[in-house]
């Protein structure tokens, strides 16, 4: 089967800074993603919800808890029971030190705005449902009104296979094609680790075949000389790990063959930036 290539023209090894340089400022955030830029990372990662009046924000969790205060978090609501003009208000940096008050839940299409084509954006789809979600929808939609901004500088990626696969289908739908004429695809990538919060039948990477893939984004935990070759020799899909901040460590998964990775501080792996 062939496989959509990872990020074709771009650098390697692939280095996503995670929610933004989220050691450095607070994650998911603009400053985050300015931060990131700052250090000489070459691309981000982050995550999306669908607000309840149908837009892309930028969050991690289900909620706001961990990174609002308490009298500031949305009631403990779900980005997907609140509208982005009730999110837009909520204090997402304060946690992070009090110097951040300012930063507020971004949108998606304010981020590849400020950043495509000059940096590669990792989108994370976060969503628990099997159907009949309308979050994939939406990120084909929006990913289409850019255009070629975008379309060679976006990945899409989720630990649940139903919502990647979902997004395949209606990105193709898109028909969507270079100036050149050619049809233009997006690579995707499912995601997994042991957390029990995860599906016991998702923990080692079944994900993949449920979405036909591209890549795969394990926890670096779950990599080996074995797994490694049986993903991207064999199956012939890269692998990008996840969370890589020990630069010795970021340098033996880059030498035994993974393509990228993920880290939450881009600022020390130095020899790695473009």
């Amino acid at each position: 089967m062939s496989r959509v290539p990872l990020l074709p023209g771009r650098k390697r090894p692939l280095v996503f800074a995670h929610r933004g340089c989220s050691s450095l400022a607070p994650e998911n955030t603009m400053a985050a993603f300015k931060k990131a830029r700052e250090c000489g990372a070459p691309g981000i990662e982050l995550d999306i919800h669908i607000t309840a009046d149908g837009k892309l924000v930028v969050v991690h969790d289900d909620n706001f808890v961990r990174t609002a205060p308490p009298d500031n978090n949305g009631n403990g609501k779900k980005p997907e029971e609140l509208s982005y003009d009730e999110i837009k208000h909520i204090d997402v940096g304060s946690f992070f030190g009090p110097e951040w008050s300012a930063e507020k839940p971004v949108l998606l299409e304010e981020v590849l705005e400020e950043f495509c084509p000059d940096m590669y954006v990792d989108i994370e789809l976060k969503s628990r449902k099997t159907k009949d979600d309308p979050l994939p929808v939406l990120l084909a939609e929006t990913l289409k009104s850019f255009g070629e901004k975008v379309r060679t500088a976006v990945t899409v990626s989720s630990f649940n296979p139903f919502c990647l696969k979902t997004f395949k289908q209606e990105w193709k739908k898109t028909q969507c094609t270079s100036s050149a004429g050619k049809a233009v695809d997006i690579s995707t990538a499912i995601i997994w680790c042991t957390d029990p919060e995860v599906p016991w039948i998702l923990r080692r990477g079944f994900g993949r075949i449920l979405s036909s893939c591209d890549y795969v984004k394990p926890i670096h935990k779950q990599i080996n000389t074995f797994s490694r070759f049986r993903f991207s020799v064999f199956e012939k899909r890269p692998v990008i790990p996840w969370t890589v901040d020990d630069f010795s460590l970021a340098k033996k998964m880059i030498n035994a063959g993974c393509e990228g990775i993920i880290t939450n501080r881009p600022q020390d792996l130095g020899t790695f930036k473009n």
